[in-house]
């Protein structure tokens, strides 16, 4: 009677050496390109020999014992034409290193989230976005090929452009340089991942808020709006929750001597802020006493009404889900058949009313405010004054 083949991963070490090749591949992504040399190493680039480094040295973490110099190169090409036989890699070029698959996502979901980094790095300036996008798109260009070019097409984008630098690298090409908070990006990111308290400073006071100089502070979150990207932070000293633009902090950032607080808190400092945020209108959040008094639900917030016309008032009419807390109501119909004009309320704590009326003012002679008294003021006042400016 013969013998039944023996499997060539049968015998113990051989079964290990393959385990250890699959968790490399996990564990680094695109391992084996370029980006893996040791810089200070000046030798042609070794794919293979890469891999079998990156494999070796995750033995060792795990303790697992391997003979010396195994595997063999060979032996590791081998081995990935094993994986490629069970599909776990594809049949195909790795030139920017191996991967397995699309980790946690499948094709479409990858799909999407690429599109969003390309965005990021793109149009919202992101440093680190922009070095992930650009490894990224080098290591998934066989996949992009194979998918004729699906991949890579931006069938979303996010147009919302940043109007200041906010990448060093970018800024030290150009020649720009620029003492601000974006060079501290890594330190600013680990204090918020563990509730570290920072001390940062600012030079500039655009709006008169009286913070400027040095302040300790607990980062709590990077936020891209509009045009920019703003820093929303704790002050250490009273809990008072700020939103401030990065470029209008220098590039001081040191780490407060003290324990940090823990991802839990943050968590919790971060959901009372979006109530805020879900309150007002914008991204003030207003002075402290005040923002004490709206967080204890003993803040009175000031009913705005503003009367839209025809053909602004049909695209307020679309954002039905602006503002939570919106009420719209319509005037009778013209000889047009569209509403004559609409009217727009909402109560707003007394912090967002500056930046309603400036979405309002864009509107231009298509909107009139009603109520509060003051803002109606404030808005003929500005009128009279733009209509001066053109007559002189």
């Amino acid at each position: 009677m013969s013998k039944k083949s023996t499997h060539s991963y049968t015998e113990r070490l051989a079964f290990e050496r393959l385990l250890l090749l699959i968790a490399t591949l996990l564990k680094y992504p695109g391992v084996g390109s370029p980006d893996f040399l040791d810089s200070s190493n000046n030798e042609t680039h070794d794919a293979i020999s890469s891999v079998k480094a990156y494999l070796q040295k995750l033995a060792a973490e795990l303790n697992i014992e391997l003979p010396p110099g195994y595997p063999a190169l060979s032996t590791l090409r081998k081995d990935l034409e094993t994986l490629r036989r069970y599909a776990i890699l594809d049949r195909r070029m790795y030139r920017w290193g191996y991967y397995l698959g699309t980790g946690a996502l499948s094709i479409t979901e990858l799909k999407v989230a690429f599109n969003a980094l390309a965005s990021q790095a793109q149009y919202q300036g992101d440093a680190q976005a922009r070095r992930i996008y650009e490894s990224l798109s080098k290591r998934l260009r066989g996949l992009d090929k194979s998918l004729e070019g699906e991949l890579f097409y931006p069938t979303r984008q996010h147009l919302n452009r940043a109007i200041i630098y906010t990448d060093p690298e970018e800024m030290a090409i150009q020649g720009e340089n620029r003492d601000t908070l974006f060079h501290q990006l890594p330190l600013l990111e680990q204090a918020i991942i563990e509730g570290q308290a920072i001390e940062i400073s600012r030079a500039r006071d655009l709006y008169g808020s009286g913070h400027t100089g040095r302040f300790k502070v607990f980062p709590l979150q990077l936020i891209y709006h509009d045009i920019a990207w703003y820093l929303l932070h704790e002050l250490y000293e009273n809990g008072h929750l700020i939103m401030g633009r990065i470029n209008r902090f220098n590039s001081h950032c040191d780490l407060v001597k003290m324990q940090p607080r823990g991802l839990e808190k943050q968590r919790e400092s971060l959901v009372t802020a979006y109530k805020l945020l879900e309150n007002g209108w914008g991204l003030n959040l207003g002075k402290l006493e005040p923002q004490r008094l709206e967080l204890a639900g003993n803040l009175e917030f000031i009913e705005v009404k503003v009367r839209f016309y025809p053909p602004i008032s049909n695209f307020i009419l679309e954002g039905e889900l602006r503002h939570p807390r919106q009420k719209i109501t319509t005037g009778f119909i013209d000889q047009n058949g569209q509403y004559s004009y609409i009217e727009y309320a909402i109560d707003l704590p007394g912090r967002s009313l500056n930046e309603f009326s400036r979405w309002v003012y864009r509107y231009m002679d298509k909107a009139q405010i009603l109520s509060p008294p003051q803002l109606v003021a404030e808005h003929h006042k500005y009128a009279e004054a733009l209509l001066e400016r053109y007559v002189n």
